[in-house]
């Protein structure tokens, strides 16, 4: 479809937008891809129910189930808006920018060789994910635990874990189940 041609004035609405703005509309659908919004400002879209879209990850820096966890149908909501989509003819939009990361404010405090309490959140074949704190979790490596993840943890498990790696760049968080007392 050529969008440009068809949508003179939809097209001119999203060539104006410029990455940082603010904008805000109403979330119309929620779907397993991501989230469209009716944009305050914005034409209508021809095709879809909003010309603001929010990918999943966009959503929320925390870990979520579905996207209806983090936003509902009527919902207003206000986002960052990070590019045009021209394939789709679409503002995207990100939520999760309009607040800080958290993984950052942790990462100042959460030096190696730190003892945390946790609660084990998700058992995968190379380890075990552990919530330290609200929106953050590390994640214990397989060949760090005592036994097989299944057998030694379970979901919903709160443990002591011990900060053994942080990487800024990569918001990621490794961890131990020895604790200082056992290194």
């Amino acid at each position: 479809m050529d969008w440009q041609a068809e949508n003179p004035e939809l097209w001119a609405f999203l060539g104006s937008l410029r990455r940082g703005e603010i904008l805000s509309g109403i979330v119309t659908a929620i779907e397993s891809f991501g989230v469209f919004v009716s944009l305050d400002d914005g034409p209508p879209h021809p095709l879809y129910p909003g010309v603001g879209f929010i990918t999943i990850p966009e959503l929320s820096w925390g870990r979520f189930g579905a996207a209806s966890d983090v936003v509902q149908v009527g919902q207003r909501v206000s986002g960052e808006f990070l590019q045009f989509d021209t394939w789709n003819a679409e503002a995207r939009l990100s939520l999760r920018a309009m607040r800080p990361d958290p993984f950052y404010a942790f990462a100042e405090h959460a030096t190696v060789g730190k003892e945390l309490h946790g609660h084990v959140t998700e058992l995968v074949p190379f380890g075990v994910f552990v919530q330290v704190a609200n929106g953050i979790e590390g994640l214990i490596h397989r060949r760090d635990l005592t036994l097989m993840p299944d057998d030694d943890v379970q979901i919903g498990d709160d443990i002591t874990v011990v900060v053994t790696h942080v990487d800024r760049e990569r918001r990621q968080l490794l961890l131990s189940r020895q604790t200082t007392s056992q290194l």
